[in-house]
């Protein structure tokens, strides 16, 4: 389980137990741009640690669910975490219709990692720190052989 308490087990080596949760319990997001925001998806896709993510309709953003509370210590540089408050923005909101993805919850918004496509409800802060920080070398190192 992840130290967040927001782990659903899905398509990783967790355990699968489901932490005692509201069904609609709010979340911080967190924005970075774009072509750092892919390469973390990227890393996290690989070690089992990505939570639903969006992306804005220009593709300039992408946005990560993260548990309530993280925009309080947050200080990744490039990035923004905005504390929502439940308004909209919820971890383990489930759909009206069997087998359909739940809408953004954000206007002008879209799904690049949908919540039943994610592994867990929230991307962990403290994982998603170390995968933006990779995410940043790696694309500093492209960068430099250009």
């Amino acid at each position: 389980m992840w130290e967040t308490g927001v782990s659903r087990g899905v398509g990783g080596s967790g355990s699968g137990q489901n932490a005692p949760q509201d069904d609609a319990a709010p979340c911080d997001l967190v924005t970075v741009p774009a072509r750092q925001g892919l390469e973390a998806v990227d890393i996290l896709r690989l070690r089992d640690g990505v939570g639903p993510v969006l992306h804005d309709g220009a593709c300039h953003t992408l946005g990560f669910l993260v548990p309530p509370g993280t925009a309080d210590g947050w200080d990744v540089p490039g990035s923004a975490c905005t504390q929502t408050y439940g308004r909209g923005l919820a971890l383990g909101a489930e759909c009206d219709a069997e087998d359909a993805e739940p809408e953004p919850p954000v206007s002008g918004t879209g799904w690049l990692v949908p919540p039943e496509g994610a592994y867990a409800d929230a991307t962990d802060p403290v994982v998603l720190r170390a995968a933006l920080g990779e995410a940043a070398r790696t694309i500093e190192a492209v960068d430099r052989c250009q």
